[in-house]
């Protein structure tokens, strides 16, 4: 027996134990006040529980700022038997992690996916539209919103319905722009944000309260080893090809640029690691 043997047995055995914690229902932890003069952040989240998944990076704009955050539901999935259930799962999860919540509308929309986009332009103009309007309301600093190549069909579509959004503007209209990643990664991703163990902890529980969706994948327990595969991809990608990996073990990958008239910028000279004692801020100036 090696001592690597042990090694996986003890990581085996800790995911095992996480399949007999509760889901949901834990109380509503004190949030800091949001600063009245601060900036707006949105998260465009193609599902109910994406918030949370790729949240890293705002919650700590919210903890260590005072950025107030709202998710954007575009979507609350394509189980019209399940939309209810998951916009209240929804609402307590928000209000676990202390994000906002805006509705894009009742049910949220349908047909965010490439194939609406190409083939009923009506139905896609009336969904960017709606894109348009939120972002024309809330001014926002900082917008999230998946790649392009997110493998998920409806991860693809709120891509494509954001940048469609964004590109009927105006050219005075800018903000700066995150990309994220969760089905499918990204090929240039050129930031790495580090997420704490409380941070962690608590993205993980709120996660759980999507409780129909962790309990038929418990891809909440499994957060921790894919912030952990992050910083390893990350290290190279983000940092250099045979560049050592950052000294930290939970972090998201991400894609920073600027939308500035009617088109993205780069903001970023080179790739980027940003731990947990960074000023979050100093990607947002400029």
């Amino acid at each position: 027996m090696t001592p690597y043997q042990s090694y996986v047995r003890s990581l085996a055995e800790v995911v095992r134990d996480g399949h007999r914690l509760p889901m949901g229902g834990f109380a509503r932890p004190t949030h800091p006040v949001v600063r009245k003069d601060g900036p707006q952040v949105l998260i465009f989240s193609p599902h109910p529980d994406d918030e949370v998944i790729i949240g890293g990076l705002a919650l700590r704009l919210f903890r260590e700022l005072r950025w107030k955050v709202i998710n954007v539901a575009v979507t609350q999935g394509s189980k019209k038997e399940r939309q209810v259930e998951r916009w209240t799962e929804l609402q307590k999860c928000c209000d676990y992690i202390g994000f906002e919540l805006l509705p894009t509308a009742p049910g949220g929309l349908e047909g965010i996916n490439p194939g609406c986009r190409e083939k009923h332009h009506s139905q896609w103009a009336e969904s960017v539209q709606c894109i348009q309007e939120i972002l024309k309301a809330t001014t926002p600093h900082v917008i999230f919103f998946p790649h392009g190549n997110d493998w998920n069909v409806t991860h693809i579509g709120t891509h494509q319905l954001l940048v469609d959004a964004l590109g009927k503007m105006g050219r005075a209209f800018q903000c700066f722009t995150v990309e994220t990643e969760f089905w499918g990664a990204m090929a240039t991703p050129n930031l790495l944000v580090e997420s704490g163990e409380e941070d962690l902890a608590d993205l993980i529980t709120a996660l759980s309260f999507h409780v129909g969706e962790v309990r038929r994948n418990p891809y909440h327990l499994l957060l921790p080893a894919w912030m952990m595969d992050n910083v390893r991809r990350g290290g190279e990608l983000v940092g250099g090809q045979g560049e050592a990996a950052p000294e930290f073990l939970f972090g998201t990958l991400y894609r920073l640029r600027r939308w500035r008239e009617g088109g993205f910028i780069d903001v970023l000279p080179q790739g980027k690691f940003v731990s947990k004692g960074d000023d979050v801020a100093t990607l947002f100036r400029g």
